[in-house]
């Protein structure tokens, strides 16, 4: 079942790219007291997540701030090793983008929106998607539906807050 706005983002461990190296991230404590917008990109370094996706939040930072967002994160089915060094290609700071790695998928498939890209030799991953998520509890959820990017990007994100 897939997670519903109005549901409790569920308890798991993520990882973090740190530069002392990988750092688990409860969801619990990570999601607590804070205005999260949590987008997830089916991989990190593929075409529209390094090029619109992931920029879009990152050029709109200010703006998501001022509608009350305090933390912008971006989930993958990678490891943290990958997401460090995407983030690294990408000139971005975890004061920028707080990249969690779900390396596993567990955390995906508890919300219910893996993707299947063994057609493209990727394994499974994480559909594409953007949450606003206030004190752990999801209040927008937008899923793009097949290759599509429109409703999980950052602009369609602020329009909804």
């Amino acid at each position: 079942m897939t997670i519903q706005i109005g549901d409790r983002i569920p308890s798991a461990t993520l990882t973090t790219p740190t530069a002392e190296g990988p750092r688990p991230v409860q969801t619990d404590d990570f999601f607590k007291g804070k205005t999260v917008a949590l987008f997830a990109v089916p991989g990190a370094f593929t075409p529209t997540c390094s090029a619109r996706h992931l920029p879009g939040f990152v050029d709109n930072k200010a703006a998501l701030a001022a509608k009350g967002v305090d933390v912008i994160a971006c989930l993958s089915v990678n490891d943290a090793f990958v997401l460090a060094a995407w983030a690294e290609s990408q000139s971005l700071t975890a004061d920028d983008v707080v990249m969690l790695a779900d390396g596993n998928g567990d955390f995906t498939r508890t919300l219910g929106l893996t993707l299947d890209a063994k057609g493209f030799g990727m394994g499974e991953r994480s559909q594409r998607y953007s949450m606003l998520i206030r004190d752990g509890v999801v209040e927008q959820l937008n899923i793009e539906q097949g290759g599509e990017f429109k409703v999980s990007s950052a602009e369609h994100l602020l329009a909804q807050l």
